[in-house]
């Protein structure tokens, strides 16, 4: 027997790949003004949002696209960049914390306004409100199965943010 191509879970799969797909593009020649990679203002984000600017490096991970030891490099970089700071974590001498600096927070207000020109256009601005709410919900459940780790060390304020 063969497998039914025409399947909608590869349709739903498939679209939200291509839709990724867009977003990301448009979105990566605005980071490069910036001199930011993609994971660059996705770490300097997730810093900015969480309490205290800061993060432990393993929940930094678990809320990016990368690996402990990805993060670990990605953060040594930016580190030398001037964009976030390590900080030894008071309770675990084998954990440390990822911190945005003020050079981090001006690099990510610079370019927040035109990133989110583009959101709105080409994400936001393509849906009614209603579509938009159902969206955000689906997304939030999809997340929370796939990644249950997506939100860790985020604190409440940022976990309905994230």
């Amino acid at each position: 027997m063969s497998t039914d191509l025409d399947d909608p879970r590869f349709t739903a799969v498939g679209l939200f790949a291509e839709a990724y797909t867009g977003l990301t593009a448009r979105f990566a020649a605005q980071f490069e003004e910036h001199r930011l990679s993609a994971v660059e203002f996705e770490v300097l984000m997730r810093l900015a949002r969480s309490p205290g600017r800061r993060l432990r490096m393993t929940d930094l991970a678990g809320q990016t696209s990368l690996s402990t030891s990805g993060v670990t490099r990605v953060v040594d970089r930016m580190d030398r960049d001037g964009l976030v700071r390590r900080e030894a974590c008071p309770s675990d001498r084998r954990s440390s914390y990822a911190v945005i600096t003020e050079g981090g927070r001006e690099r990510l207000d610079a370019v927040l306004p035109g990133h989110l020109a583009l959101v709105q256009e080409w994400f936001i601005g393509q849906l009614t409100p209603e579509q938009l709410a159902g969206t955000l919900e689906s997304l939030r459940t999809i997340r929370d199965a796939v990644n249950p780790c997506a939100t860790a060390g985020s604190g409440e304020r940022s976990v309905e943010a994230a």
